[in-house]
């Protein structure tokens, strides 16, 4: 494990994606002691600083997109003079579709401090209030604004069998669900969200075609769209068949095999068993 030297602090406050009740008592603290605060959007930093009764003599500097680059420099020397910088988006948690990343990736190459102040997450709230599986699932953010590419990237999606978690526009969902009921098919299961944690706030579940019916309406707010992920590909017995002979030409016995194999395939065994112990004899 890579030591880190000494110096300031590098830290990714995660803050509310709505509510401001939701602010923890550590991202109070973190951004009153702060010594710098790296903000996506300083206009919003103060309105939240406001709002939570925040006062902070932290020297306030903007950190988006646009400038993320040529802000890590100067970021890191603070860091190096010992002064703790807080890096904070619009909501949620920094690097999360939003700009930390690249400091983050300096500070750890340079062996300085980074700790995070957890806050809430869109992404997982949305996938707790969808209903679909929650034990396995991927984060896809934000695909390409242009058609052509969205659909290449959903396309790639088709066979991915974890729940996938987007984030969208309001105004590019209706063609965003159209494409991906192209690409997953009309009757996979899906849950678009809305102003999360808001007064608003609403979920609607149901087919990629229902929500896209109903997006087609227009849909404002901040969106996160959770899709099922595809249903496990069917295994035949005739596809299970090198697999037992594979693993006996290893060595393994035969029974125990097949007993393997049609578990993990979902297939009858007594069927699987008949099946290799015929195509055995035949290469006899």
């Amino acid at each position: 494990m890579d030591e880190e030297r000494g110096g300031g602090s590098l830290v990714l406050a995660g803050t509310p994606i709505g509510n401001v009740e939701d602010a923890s008592p550590a991202l109070r603290a973190a951004l009153a002691t702060a010594d710098v605060i790296a903000a996506e959007d300083t206009r919003r930093l103060h309105g939240l600083l406001t709002r939570l009764g925040v006062t902070t003599s932290a020297r306030v500097v903007s950190y988006f997109d646009g400038n993320e680059a040529s802000r890590v420099s100067g970021l890191l020397d603070a860091l190096a003079e010992g002064r703790t910088v807080v890096v904070v988006s619009d909501a949620g948690m920094p690097t999360v579709s939003d700009p930390g990343y690249r400091v983050v990736a300096a500070a750890v190459d340079a062996g300085l401090p980074v700790r995070v102040v957890p806050g809430p997450s869109a992404v997982l709230v949305a996938l707790a209030l969808s209903g679909l599986p929650t034990d396995r699932f991927c984060f896809e953010g934000f695909l390409p604004r242009k058609g052509g590419e969205r659909r290449r990237r959903l396309s790639g999606l088709a066979s991915e069998e974890r729940t996938m978690v987007f984030f969208e526009a309001p105004h590019r969902l209706e063609e965003f669900l159209a494409d991906a009921r192209t690409a997953f098919g009309d009757d996979r299961r899906a849950a678009v969200s809305r102003e999360l944690t808001k007064t608003w706030e609403e979920t609607r579940r149901g087919t990629l075609a229902e929500l896209a019916d109903w997006a087609a309406a227009g849909v404002r707010g901040e969106i996160t769209v959770v899709v099922a992920g595809a249903a496990p590909a069917a295994v035949s017995i005739e596809d299970a068949l090198p697999l037992v002979a594979e693993r006996v030409a290893a060595g393994e016995p035969f029974s125990a095999v097949v007993a393997a194999v049609a578990a993990d395939a979902g297939l009858p065994r007594k069927s699987l068993y008949a099946a290799a112990l015929a195509a055995r004899k035949e290469e006899r």
